[in-house]
């Protein structure tokens, strides 16, 4: 049930430097779908208001979550 009172904030700017890896930390898939995926699917369960903040490879993240949300 979704609560109009809550807002998300979702922070997504790591490098993932520690991953060994230069892709974006939120790219990195789990079963299949990049991991910000899951967390904003997860998110919208709970509200409309979320917001994700990005630096690192920000043109890459915007393009894949727009892959899957008309509405970020």
């Amino acid at each position: 049930m979704k609560n109009e009172k809550i807002s998300i904030v979702i922070l997504a700017a790591g490098k993932g430097s520690r991953m060994k890896s230069n892709k974006a930390k939120v790219l990195h898939t789990i079963n299949g779908k990049p991991m910000l995926y899951h967390i904003i699917k997860e998110s919208k369960k709970l509200s409309d208001d979320i917001s994700v903040v990005v630096s690192h490879q920000k043109e890459a993240v915007m393009a894949t979550m727009e892959l899957y949300f008309d509405d970020i």
